[in-house]
């Protein structure tokens, strides 16, 4: 079975699309905003390789045609960016400053975390550029002696926890500003939260769109200045 399975050359990228599939459709019919697709479709998928005894990097290798689609599918979020550019003319002081605190706060944490907890140090970078999308966070840690792996790893539970609590949070604090929350969310769950934000409106979804490019260029800057500040 296994053999059969592994024996195609894109078998990684039918069991991912399915996953996700079946996460969406369990999403749909539960309601639930914990059914989220991601987080189903990536527990089956480690319930399928862990079921049929295939090594993740071969998973890996076969689903690589998925990975590469990431960079044009962030980058496509310029769209609703463009179509709120007024906003982001008038605003642009303030969103900017606020995706430059969310991102020196992102990566505090994380030191404070380190040194509190007195984290490995390989693993403490690896949780640096937690915040900011795939694309730009593993190359950042693989370059500063990081764990890729787990990078990604981390970086998909942000933000699918983000994209999980977004409502929640502005409405416990009482955000309701559109771009304060576009701003809020993408700075902090990247694309995952986007997804949520561009739900919410436009106006979120565009705010969101480019606090995901700004925070992921200031992460990239500040995540080797806070390698020499790690325990």
């Amino acid at each position: 079975m296994t053999e059969l399975l592994t024996g195609g050359a894109v078998w990684g990228v039918l069991v991912t699309c399915g996953a996700f599939a079946l996460g969406s459709f369990l999403q749909k019919k539960t309601g639930q905003a914990w059914c989220n697709p991601l987080l189903l479709g990536s527990l089956f998928v480690i319930v399928f390789l862990q079921l049929c005894k295939i090594p993740y990097p071969d998973y890996q290798a076969s689903a690589a045609p998925v990975s590469y689609l990431l960079l044009p599918a962030t980058v496509s979020l310029a769209v609703p960016l463009y179509e709120q550019w007024e906003a982001l003319r008038k605003n642009a002081a303030a969103i900017l400053s606020g995706i430059g605190a969310g991102a020196v706060v992102s990566v505090g944490a994380i030191l404070a975390l380190a040194w509190v907890f007195r984290l490995d140090r390989a693993a403490a970078v690896s949780l640096l550029p937690k915040s900011v999308t795939t694309a730009i966070g593993v190359d950042v840690s693989a370059e500063l002696g990081g764990i890729p792996a787990l990078t990604t790893a981390v970086i998909i539970l942000t933000g699918i926890f983000g994209n999980l609590s977004a409502q929640t949070v502005c409405r416990l604090f009482g955000i309701t500003d559109p771009a304060a929350r576009g701003v809020g969310i993408g700075t902090a769950s990247h694309a995952i939260g986007t997804a949520k934000a561009l739900e919410m409106g436009p106006v979120e979804g565009a705010m969101s769109s480019l606090s995901i490019a700004v925070a992921g260029i200031l992460t990239a800057l500040l995540c080797p200045l806070a390698v020499n500040l790690l325990p």
